[in-house]
């Protein structure tokens, strides 16, 4: 590991906070300058993110972890931020998933609205913070450093639809804040201390007497941290409030549940392993029933949804349902395909909110965005005047256009990845996780029945996704005779092909990017070497401050 590291893991945490204060500074009519500082603060951001993630995988050893010492007080009296694979490969999606957005609302959304472009980069602090965080209090102020600025981003472009959406995402995630803190007090006062990796040691040595209150925390933590995973039935202000968010905002969004997956995942993975005695495993079983609730509830969603956005939305729900249903079987193969799925789920779904406003808000002239969505949109239906000559006429001799034809291979690819059909890395995940599940029989916490229904579901999602997005592709796509082609703009369309490119990478180096989640779910199934490095660190020696065995050093 590089002696720089450390110093490194603070970038994306401090950059987005510094460019949030200059857009800021700059003020609301300097709109063109604070998109570039926008989007050049994001792309710093992704960079940095790639620089961790690179030094992060350098070699297999534990000291590839990267632990930063905020205020220089040893673990577990100061705050620390801790990079390890999993926060290094989330760290990069962010910013890859936050530029895009970011250069697609620089065509319009930004102007639709004020302190869009500092509230995007309070986000991305936001998101930064809680994947590298390795204390529970600032785990909470990360999460309310994101969900502060989504509920301004919501509600960015106002109408009737953001407003009453905003206040059910609002109330909810005020709930599961609220909860988030109770079930805080609990585990302090059981183990004495909120550094993951202290609390982690101190499991174990919890009397039985107070085990009961331990797990009233635990479980209190874990409601929170699944309502903000959407999960069934917290979860129904996930759909409408992403189907009113403008399309960068929904973009972005599509992290917000996977905050809830990577939460769990390090909680449960850290706090309930092997080594934490009575408490191993704690929630497992529970967590895969409910993934899977949530993963059908999703499918039947998609399959009564026609509005696309309304399809994106359920699809965010399957790919939750299938992540915390995957993380309960806890066994780390079904840890590594899941996270391969994270990525390549993530990829699509902010690819295809990216298109629904592209494809949904077409006019024809649209020189702005669509600022209010409409409160009761009425599905269009053939009526009697309709020419139906024109929607049967043949396609030979027709000229396509561009925009629609490029509109349609975006869309086209977008389907294929949300389906998990071939050739791209949502087939490759859904392969790679059906393997995994079929070598966790009689291995795993969950029994053979839940991982029959989980292979069940990672089938059955992709030909309902089918179903719906073709449904979809000749209602936007297909009947389009009565309409002029749309106006796209560049800074529109590149960042969906940008994502479709991700995924096209994810698919191509497969194997490299398998191997990377394979060492990361080992790292947490056995989290013995993330508490270590904890440890281990050490403050940088001052001038008041004389080195470990030095003279004079205590």
């Amino acid at each position: 590991m590089s002696a720089s590291l450390p110093h490194l893991l603070v970038v994306p945490v401090v950059l987005p906070l510094l460019a949030a204060v200059a857009l800021l500074l700059l003020g609301d009519r300097r709109r063109r300058i604070q998109s570039l500082v926008d989007v050049g603060a994001t792309a710093a951001g992704l960079l940095v993110a790639l620089e961790i993630l690179r030094r992060v995988d350098a070699d297999g050893a534990p000291g590839s972890i990267g632990v930063y010492l905020a205020a220089n007080w040893e673990a577990p009296f100061g705050i620390v931020l801790v990079a390890d694979r999993l926060a290094a490969l989330l760290l990069v999606l962010t910013g890859a998933v936050g530029l895009c957005a970011a250069v697609y609302a620089s065509a319009a959304w930004s102007r639709a609205g004020v302190y869009f472009h500092p509230l995007f980069q309070l986000q991305l602090m936001g998101l930064n913070g809680v994947f590298l965080t390795g204390d529970l209090f600032n785990l909470f102020v990360f999460f309310e450093v994101t969900l502060a600025a989504s509920y301004g981003l919501l509600l960015h472009g106002s109408g009737l639809a953001r407003v009453r959406s905003g206040l059910h995402y609002l109330a909810v995630n005020l709930l599961a804040s609220s909860l988030f803190l109770i079930g805080l007090a609990l585990l302090y006062g059981v183990t004495g201390t909120l550094s993951m990796a202290d609390v982690a040691l101190a499991l174990p040595r919890v009397p039985a007497a107070d085990r009961g209150l331990l797990h009233t925390g635990a479980a209190l933590l874990g409601v929170a941290f699944l309502t903000k995973a959407a999960i069934w039935p917290l979860g129904f202000w996930l759909v409408p409030a992403y189907r009113a968010a403008s399309a960068p905002v929904a973009a972005l969004f599509a992290l917000m549940t996977k905050v809830g997956v990577y939460a769990v995942l390090r909680l449960s993975t850290l706090f309930f392993s092997a080594d934490a005695g009575p408490s191993a495993g704690f929630g497992a079983p529970l967590l895969v029933y409910a993934g899977l609730a949530t993963g059908f509830f999703g499918v039947l969603g998609l399959l009564g949804s026609l509005r696309l956005g309304h399809i994106a939305g359920f699809s965010i729900l399957v790919s939750a349902g299938t992540l915390l249903a995957a993380v309960g079987v806890g066994v780390a193969p079904v840890t590594s395909t899941a996270l391969y799925y994270l990525l390549s789920a993530t990829l699509a779904a902010s690819a295809l909110f990216l298109l629904v406003e592209l494809l949904e808000g077409r006019d024809g002239g649209r020189d702005r965005p669509r600022f209010a969505v409409p409160e009761d949109e009425e599905e269009e239906e053939p009526t009697e005047d309709t020419n139906l000559d024109d929607l049967e006429a043949p396609l030979v001799g027709r000229v396509i256009p561009v925009s629609l034809a490029v509109l349609g291979l975006a869309f086209m690819a977008s389907a294929l990845l949300v389906a998990g059909l071939p050739p791209l890395s949502g087939f490759v995940a859904k392969v790679a996780l059906l393997a995994a599940l079929a070598d966790a029989v009689g291995v795993g916490s969950a029994s053979t029945t839940a991982i029959g229904w989980l292979s069940a579901l990672l089938l059955l999602s992709g030909l309902i996704a089918s179903v719906a997005l073709t449904r979809a592709g000749i209602r936007h796509l297909w009947t389009t005779a009565d309409r002029p082609p749309p106006r796209l703009r560049v800074a529109e369309i590149v960042p969906v092909f940008a994502l479709l490119f991700a995924s096209a990478f994810l698919t191509v180096r497969a194997e490299p990017v398998l191997r990377y989640t394979s060492a990361a779910a080992e790292a947490l199934h056995a989290p013995k070497a993330y508490i270590e490095a904890v440890f281990a660190t050490r403050p940088v020696p001052g001038p008041t401050r004389p080195a470990p065995g030095a003279e004079g050093a205590p």
